[in-house]
């Protein structure tokens, strides 16, 4: 199935696909589980046996030879009224308790399994895919799970305890009363299912009118900076509604179908009640049944009807349900588009050579990014990238991080191809300086140390000296422990720089890409960071995507791509000198930027 909101396509998922995910959930509380249905079923066994001695009550009551003796013996069965009652009330609590520890843990298992599947996607697949309705999968996924659960407890155990219980006992008593009772369940439960079944279709539907909604929602919010900006409050509202009248609609429809089997359902207990108890006064008429017959088939038919009630509602949360986990499960399913390969090693990097060899991308759609890219860079070298918008330049380094796969062609640091290396080790070599940085929203003390979570206070603190970001962390009242906000947006986009910038020093990798790593700082600051960046690159093989000339100039060599091919290479000096592209892209540039054709900058 293709998403439509993206273009990735999911692998078709069956109901024993989700059956087997969630056992993964539950098979660590099995104890609890059987405690769970055992002690729903004994107190539903207790409550079908109850009733037997109501009937031995009435009918003492109507043969009363002595009242003294018959007294005497309908206290004793009261007595047993109360002490299956209290037997019933047991059993209630030890399966209500157990259901407490088994559905909490299986939920928090559950979560902790799709997450971490979830979490090592690649980069297309988060790029593909609304970062709320994937956070909404994941919440989905649990919460039907306790619905299931619940239903399953609470209804269907009970449901079929009550059912076979009452089929034995009134076989005893009365046959046809059986057949009249058991084949009312089973007229109830066909028409239950099939118009449930019917309606799965739309209860899907639902669910995903629900995930856009959410998606739409969260990618607004995420970009209200851009709505104040444009101006685009009324539009967005305009899209808002349109999404959430599309998710009226079909909830609107979903809910006139359960209202129309609530319908039948209603009609199907009142005429089956009065069809028992007319049956049941012919038999009472020729002496068949007693008055306590009546009184043991009202409450079994009152107690069945109202587990029957519910049964609708056990195959509608049923498939709901199905329908919620699906969506995750569809996400765990899908094969990791970049992921270790067999017998994948650790990297080991003893200089730090990076080799393209032959490098050609695309994207799903066809679009060529990189077309046979052949480039060495020397082990400590550093080196700038350079060209227009569109030319790849930052494809080149996210092919080396392995965010996406080369179609043909590979790469290698120190002579191993980076896709027989494991993931970990390859990412763990390289240190990346984006030019928006987005934060945890965490403490700066938390977010520095991501660069290495076995950092010292005093490692951290160094690092983010170093980055000159203590001249803005001093000034805030809570220093280090200070929360950055989501995204890190309580920062300026040059103080989440410097804190990138930090990440990275106290990372130390052998590889360094600077994806403009100043372009947010003031002259003042980038003077600042550019000294801890000369710090940071010593020794280290260094790619820079670049644009301010302060940056490029200090590079050994300047690679000049071009729509996907590398047109040139060399020092800015031996560039500068000929009549090269770099040339001309120097003769455009203004205030330190490349600019375009247009005018416009890079």
């Amino acid at each position: 199935m293709k998403d439509k909101n993206s273009n990735i396509k999911y692998p078709p998922v069956r109901l024993k696909d989700v059956a087997g995910y969630v056992w993964y959930g539950i098979k660590s509380s099995k104890l609890a589980m059987f405690l769970t249905i055992a002690g729903i079923a004994g107190a539903s066994v207790f409550e079908i046996i109850t009733p037997l001695y109501f009937k031995r009550f009435f009918d003492l009551l109507a043969f009363v030879p002595d009242k003294n003796i018959v007294a005497a013996q309908l206290i004793d069965i009261l007595l047993m009224i109360l002490f299956l009652n209290v037997c019933a009330w047991v059993f209630w609590r030890v399966g209500s308790f157990a259901n407490v520890f088994f559905q909490a843990k299986s939920m928090a298992v559950l979560r902790r399994q799709a997450y971490g599947y979830l979490i090592h996607h690649s980069y297309n697949f988060f790029a593909n895919n609304f970062s709320g309705a994937l956070v909404q999968r994941v919440g989905r996924y649990a919460r039907a799970f306790e619905r299931l659960a619940d239903r399953i407890t609470w209804n269907l155990v009970p449901l079929i305890v009550r059912l076979t219980g009452i089929a034995i006992i009134t076989m005893s008593i009365e046959q046809r009363l059986t057949i009249l009772i058991i084949g009312w369940a089973a007229l109830y439960i066909v028409v239950n299912y099939f118009y449930s079944l019917w309606k799965l279709k739309y209860s899907i539907k639902a669910a995903e009118a629900d995930s856009r909604t959410t998606a739409v929602l969260a990618d607004t919010i995420a970009n209200q900076n851009n709505i104040e900006i444009f101006s685009r409050h009324q539009s967005e509202k305009d899209n808002f509604k349109e999404v959430t009248e599309e998710q009226r609609k079909i909830t609107a429809f979903n809910w006139n179908t359960d209202l129309g089997m609530d319908g039948i359902q209603a009609a199907l207990i009142f005429i089956i009640e009065f069809i028992i108890l007319y049956f049941t006064v012919r038999y009472w008429q020729v002496g068949v049944v007693t008055i306590g017959t009546f009184v043991l088939v009202q409450m079994y038919v009152i107690g069945l009807g109202m587990r029957l009630w519910e049964f609708s509602r056990i195959v509608r949360d049923f498939y709901e349900g199905y329908a919620d986990m699906k969506e995750m499960v569809e996400i765990m399913k899908l094969p990791y588009d970049i992921k270790n390969a067999p017998g994948a090693k650790p990297l080991e990097v003893s200089a730090g050579e990076v080799v393209f060899n032959d490098v050609n991308f695309y994207f799903n759609d066809g679009r060529e990014v990189l077309k046979g890219v052949n480039l060495k860079i020397k082990a400590g070298e550093k080196i700038a990238l350079v060209g227009p918008s569109g030319s790849g330049k930052t494809t080149l380094v996210r092919l080396l991080l392995r965010f996406y796969d080369a179609i043909s062609g590979n790469i290698l640091i120190d002579g191993q191809d980076i896709k027989k290396v494991t993931l970990e080790s390859l990412r763990n070599n390289i240190s990346l300086v984006p030019q928006d940085p987005i934060l945890f929203h965490r403490t700066i003390m938390a977010n520095i140390r991501y660069g290495r979570q076995s950092a010292a206070d005093e490692e951290v603190i160094k690092a983010a000296r170093l980055a000159y970001c203590d001249e803005f962390i001093d000034n805030l009242p809570k220093k280090y422990e200070t929360h950055v906000g989501e995204r890190g947006i309580k920062l300026s986009g040059g103080e989440r720089q410097r804190v990138a910038i930090a990440r990275a020093i106290l990372k130390n990798a052998p590889i360094l890409i600077l994806d403009e790593a100043t372009s947010s700082l003031d002259s003042r600051s980038e003077a600042l960071i550019q000294d801890a960046l000369d710090v940071l690159m010593k020794g280290k093989t260094v790619i820079v995507i670049a644009h301010r000339l302060s940056t490029i100039r200090k590079m050994d060599r300047i690679v000049v791509l071009e729509k996907g091919i590398i047109k040139e290479s060399g020092s800015h000096k031996e560039l500068i000198a000929k009549d090269t592209l770099y040339k001309k892209l120097w003769a455009l540039q203004a205030g330190g930027f490349i600019r375009n054709g247009n005018g416009q900058e890079e």
